[in-house]
């Protein structure tokens, strides 16, 4: 009876912090990332961003990548656009984006004029953009 008891116990134990284990990860997962140079998920944020410069200002970019965090089908970046040549420098990008299904969406390209508090330089940029996203998550977001 004693070594019976000590299975069941061993294994409430052993239950026990596997679901630990999972609920941290679970936890862990919930904070923003950074997707690596190369990945599937970084590709799609940046084709969706390209497509979106190629139809608002007619050029052709690759990016240089400054900032960017994705959480729960959200991502903030930051970039510096150049021509695919490498010839031409652009005016850096911000951008929120959304994905929707399987594909991410511009939601927002952040303004840059200076001294205007709906654009980026302002100190009240991103609380505007949080009443304008309220399902955005805080964490993608520049500190």
């Amino acid at each position: 009876m004693a070594r019976k008891s000590l299975l069941v116990f061993t294994a409430i134990v052993l239950f026990l912090s596997a679901l630990q284990c999972l609920t941290a990860l679970a936890k862990s997962r919930k904070s923003a990332i950074t997707p690596p140079p190369g990945s599937v998920e970084r590709k799609l944020v940046l084709d969706a961003l390209r497509d979106e410069i190629q139809k608002l200002h007619g050029i052709s970019a690759v990016f240089v990548v400054t900032y960017l965090k994705v959480d729960n089908g959200w991502a903030w970046i930051e970039t510096l656009p150049k021509s695919p040549d490498g010839t031409n420098q652009y005016e850096g990008v911000s951008a929120l984006l959304r994905k929707s299904g399987t594909k991410w969406k511009v939601a927002e390209i952040a303004c840059s004029e200076e001294d205007n508090e709906e654009c980026l330089e302002s100190p009240g940029y991103f609380k505007l953009l949080k009443k304008r996203f309220p399902g955005m998550p805080p964490a993608i977001l520049p500190k």
